[in-house]
């Protein structure tokens, strides 16, 4: 995440934990008279460290946010990810989303202690409370519909999109009582692919990545994060991402609304049916058995009652209604 959500105080040294030349990279990007007050570690987030670097100088106080590779699955990736975010980033900036702005990279850990991207504090919060997810999700069917409206050139187009599971990887959970069920949702995905019509993804777009200002009539998007995964492809995948997060945090019905929520907004799915059951079991297998990968982050920042019991329910009963309505 890129806004103040979750931060936790650290201080103002990082050489103690081995980020010394991460700063001294940072600080050389700073103004001659600028120095990095204090830092905290935002919570949010399980791809990689980030940590708000809180900036004084005669110009007053500025806040920037730095991410870091430091797992060894992501720095093994860290080239491709982070090379791809800065130039999403600065194919963003003249856009009307609202994304940080790139201040400087580091794919490579040339200069870091780790793979790092610097990039501005946006406003905001992560809000994933049950209350007001509606209203929030009108606004991301929204904002993930101007995203795939963005006209991009072939030039700056990101890589085509990349399935995160398969039918080899796929793990029901071990104390299912619906084994055939998995078994079918699976053999939907042994197919080809549809045939779609590509536009920009962010690939990752769910309420844990997007940042709200304001309440009531005043609730405003502040912010998208996380675009190491922007790819090329078809919006149905996207919109089924998003759908499958609102299904493990509000339940069911509200992972089924907002195919339809999209739509209303005027953003256009595959009218066949059996397509769209394609991509939305694609995403939505990709959680088994790691639906508890993306509730740590979520707990962290306050949703306690996502046990991982209750989100095997809510896998399989999501699974139960894609059948019921797309089958």
């Amino acid at each position: 995440m890129v806004g103040g959500e979750g931060a936790e105080h650290v201080g103002a040294d990082l050489e103690g934990q081995g980020w010394g030349a991460t700063r001294a990279w940072v600080e050389k990007g700073l103004s001659e008279a600028e120095r990095i007050e204090d830092v905290a570690r935002l919570r949010g987030g399980w791809t990689s460290e980030m940590r708000r670097l809180n900036i004084c100088g005669p110009g007053g106080r500025r806040s920037l946010v730095l991410r870091s590779f430091v797992e060894p699955f992501f720095v093994r990736h860290a080239e491709g990810l982070l090379t791809r975010e800065a130039a999403v980033l600065g194919l963003l900036g003249s856009t009307d989303v609202p994304a940080a702005t790139l201040v400087a990279v580091d794919a490579t850990a040339q200069y870091c202690d780790h793979p790092s991207l610097l990039m501005s504090l946006l406003s905001g919060t992560v809000r994933l409370d049950d209350e007001g997810a509606d209203c929030r999700a009108e606004l991301l069917a929204r904002q993930l519909l101007s995203i795939h409206r963005l006209p991009v050139s072939a030039e700056a187009r990101p890589r085509g999109y990349q399935a995160w599971t398969s039918p080899e990887r796929v793990r029901p959970p071990e104390d299912t009582d619906q084994p055939e069920l998995w078994r079918r949702a699976v053999d939907v995905i042994r197919r080809e692919p549809p045939k779609y019509r590509a536009c920009l993804l962010h690939r990752d777009f769910h309420p844990g990545n997007v940042l709200f200002t304001g309440d009531g009539n005043g609730l405003r998007i502040s912010g998208v994060v996380d675009w190491v995964e922007t790819s090329w492809g078809p919006a149905d995948l996207d919109v089924a991402h998003c759908s499958t997060a609102l299904a493990l945090l509000h339940g069911v019905s509200a992972g089924m609304r907002f195919a339809d929520r999209y739509v209303a907004a005027g953003g256009t799915l595959t009218e066949d049916r059996a397509a769209h059951l394609y991509w939305r079991l694609l995403d939505t297998l990709a959680f088994a058995p790691d639906a508890e990968k993306v509730a740590v982050p979520w707990r962290e920042v306050g949703r306690a009652d996502l046990t991982p019991a209750l989100l095997t329910r809510r896998l399989e009963g999501y699974l139960e209604t894609l059948f019921a309505r797309y089958a």
